[in-house]
């Protein structure tokens, strides 16, 4: 290791401590050696007696236990990286043995180069401070070791006093009897302020130099080793020629150290430093996404634990879905102000019915405008969007087949003190009718009659089955989507229907494990049977001839889809929920404060064109798939 061979640099420069004393005296006279000698032991005989004072000390034998906060890090299904997300300390954490040589010799030749000799104190470099700073009447020179600089950032606080030195070096001296020099090199080397908001070698690389901590080069190694003294003044961001003159001083003290050549240091300082780019306070790429993640997981596991935890978290996400939605909905919002319907905000959500896995999730136009995200948190009326629920418990009634007759006559419930009478969209009404015809052309009086007949707490059971959660309450106009619901439930729900009745949990997450890979979270989809399979393939087989030939014809994509439009009253929501064996998006367009978006705004006509234009996106290259038929199931 690296370290050993520090080691071995050290005891055979200089023997010992005494060593190191006597080259001193040689050269700078008796009289600083006298002063040294005297200095070093009134330190060395006084530090016994001023560790009993400081019993109040923190107890350094917390260590064993001590996790330094980390970075934390969100991908996409495909190992993207999404974002990374800290606390106060941006760091990720490495073990020694990954992280240059380079780096730990240049770090020890210019903060503690005898640090493989002493016992967490070099007393002749104390004396020598201490003398120093008498002299001047002012803190001019540290003597501070590595473990001394790390008991000072773990412990203490950072104002500079004669008490804090004398807690620094009784600190020190505890923490050299615990852990092994390694361990402390380590725990320093992950845990030092390297300018920028980055802690640890690790970070700190990746910020300045694009790449790991081990892989630096020694005049990377010698230059980020020089900004540990006044990291943000000497940062090559801030200064080049600062740092630069930095790194040359750390190469000069390796070759009087010899720990390189001369030729190395020459070779070095003519290499020609690549910065990267400041990663501790980049924004996240998909910011609706890993918002989301945040929320999630901090009900789970805590904020500080996400902020601080070090996670690497795999989310569900498509970053190429992705992306197409957002590009979808910044200009389809543009075009539909240009066709008279005047919304400020879309959601898009799709979900994979063979996972639930959410594979992209728009929670709005603009993020910097507004970070409230319809896709998850928007309670809207669904309209005729709601339909298929009340149809499939007709279906699983065993009473009623995809060509049943059902009747679109006048029709009034009592609802409280008045009566209830629903009217179809257009004013008229068809009389008898068959199921698959009632929905494909979204007649309104056929569903609130099949609500009645089957039972509105039937229809919400089934609801509470393929995951929605929402407050819903069993009125009359239920079937006609008076109820709020988000776009993700309403995604995930059809995409129950297009796996004919298998469901998982939604999710946004794949997994989550901690920065050494321990499994934290583990979402493998547990698909179950939630609902009977002969109904959902005839809802399945009745929404397609909403695509082909009924309300929703502007949704066609060359491929079997299936889907329903939603249209509020007073034209506040438009829907179009649709769906493909392969995935089930949800569309919504409307107001944040509920305001009308012009007369004759309908999903059929404004929301299955957006749809249309994400699908055929989103299904190139996939290969056609076709709903399995409600001949292939057995019937309630």
């Amino acid at each position: 290791m690296a370290s050993n061979t520090i080691r071995q640099k050290q005891q055979k420069e200089s023997g010992s401590t005494l060593h190191f004393v006597q080259t001193v005296g040689k050269v700078t006279g008796g009289t600083l050696l006298g002063i040294t000698m005297l200095g070093s032991a009134i330190v060395a005989g006084g530090l016994v007696g001023l560790a009993i004072s400081f019993r109040n000390l923190p107890d350094v034998r917390v260590l064993r236990g001590y996790t330094p906060s980390e970075t934390t890090h969100i991908y996409d299904i495909k190992g993207k990286q999404l974002a990374s997300i800290h606390g106060e300390a941006n760091r990720e954490v490495v073990p020694l043995d990954k992280i240059s040589p380079h780096l730990k010799r240049a770090v020890l030749a210019i903060e503690d180069s005898y640090f493989y000799s002493h016992q967490g104190v070099n007393v002749p470099a104390v004396a020598r401070a201490f003398t120093a700073n008498f002299n001047q009447g002012r803190t001019v020179e540290g003597g501070s070791t590595v473990t001394m600089q790390l008991v000072k950032n773990l412990f203490l606080s950072p104002k500079r006093a004669f008490s804090r030195k004398i807690a620094e070096a009784v600190l020190a001296l505890r923490l050299e009897q615990i852990f092994k020099k390694d361990q402390i090199f380590e725990m320093y080397l992950n845990q030092v302020y390297w300018g920028h908001n980055n802690y640890g070698a690790q970070t700190a690389a990746a910020s300045y130099f694009g790449k790991s901590a081990s892989d630096l080069t020694l005049a990377e190694s010698a230059m980020m080793a020089g900004l540990i003294q006044s990291p943000e003044a000497l940062s090559p961001f801030a200064n080049l020629k600062l740092a630069t003159r930095r790194q040359q001083e750390v190469l000069q003290r390796m070759v009087d150290l010899k720990w390189i050549t001369p030729q190395e240091a020459a070779t070095a300082r003519k290499q020609r430093i690549k910065l990267a780019k400041i990663t501790s306070f980049t924004r996240s790429e998909m910011p609706y996404v890993t918002d989301a993640v945040i929320q999630e997981l901090s009900k789970k596991f805590g904020r500080d634990a996400v902020l601080k935890g070090g996670m690497r978290i795999q989310t569900t996400i498509d970053t190429k879905l992705q992306r197409m939605g957002e590009d979808t909905a910044r200009r389809w919002i543009q075009t539909l102000n240009y066709q008279g319907v005047y919304a400020d905000q879309m959601a898009i959500v799709s979900v994979d019915p063979r996972t639930h896995y959410i594979k992209a999730m728009v929670g709005g136009v603009d993020f910097k405008k507004s970070q409230y995200n319809r896709a998850m948190q928007a309670l809207r009326q669904p309209g005729s969007a709601f339909k298929p629920f009340v149809y499939y418990a007709a279906f699983a009634s065993g009473k009623y087949g995809t060509d049943s007759t059902v009747y679109d006559t006048p029709v009034s419930y009592p609802d409280g003190y008045e009566y209830y009478s629903p009217r179809n969209y257009d004013g008229s009404f068809a009389g008898a009718i068959t199921i698959r015809k009632a929905l494909e052309v979204s007649r309104n009086i056929p569903a609130v009659k099949l609500g009645q007949e089957i039972g509105l707490n039937k229809v919400i059971e089934i609801l509470r089955s393929i995951g929605v959660k929402s407050p819903i309450d069993p009125v009359v106009s239920l079937p006609l989507g008076a109820v709020d619901l988000t776009p993700l439930e309403m995604a995930g729900a059809y995409a129950t229907f297009a796996s004919n009745g298998w469901y998982s949990d939604p999710t946004l997450i794949v997994q989550v494990t901690d920065s050494s890979g321990n499994m934290l979270l583990d979402n493998t989809p547990k698909p179950r049977l939630v609902l009977d399979q002969w109904s959902s393939a005839a809802v399945n087989d009745v929404l397609q001839g909403v695509v082909t030939r009924g309300t929703a014809t502007a949704a066609q994509i060359g491929r079997p889809a299936a889907g329903k439009t939603g249209t509020t009253s007073s034209e506040r929501d438009i829907w179009f929920v649709g769906y493909v064996p392969q995935m089930s998006t949800a569309v919504w367009v409307g107001n944040d404060n509920y305001s009308q978006l012009g007369y004759g705004a309908t999903g059929g006509n404004f929301v299955a064109p957006i749809w249309r234009d994400f699908m055929q996106q989103a299904m190139q290259g996939e290969p056609i798939e076709k709903f399995r038929p409600p001949s292939d199931f057995d019937r309630p």
